[in-house]
């Protein structure tokens, strides 16, 4: 079974990317593969997601389907649960 594939859009510097970051390293192995992209590295990126980082999208060949904001506030137990859920009903 192949796992879902998210991005994660952020900036250097950006203390609710970095939160979120530590959060899916910590669960991805078991959910999804993940893969970052810092948007001051591409202009389009920029233009789309500078007020909105951190940004997670899910990968469903060459189109992104936005997920919904996750809370700074949930743990690294509350976002696997969260996103376990909601990639159950994506699949």
């Amino acid at each position: 079974m192949t796992l879902p594939h998210l991005v994660l859009y952020g900036k250097p510097g950006c203390h609710l990317c970095a939160g979120l970051r530590e959060k899916l390293v910590e669960i991805a192995p078991e959910l999804f593969t993940l893969t970052e992209r810092d948007i001051t590295t591409n202009a389009q990126w920029w233009q789309k997601y500078q007020y909105e980082i951190p940004v997670l999208t899910l990968m469903r060949g060459e189109q992104e389907i936005p997920l919904p904001r996750l809370s700074p506030r949930l743990s690294a137990q509350q976002c696997r649960q969260y996103l376990a859920n909601w990639l159950a009903i994506k699949n």
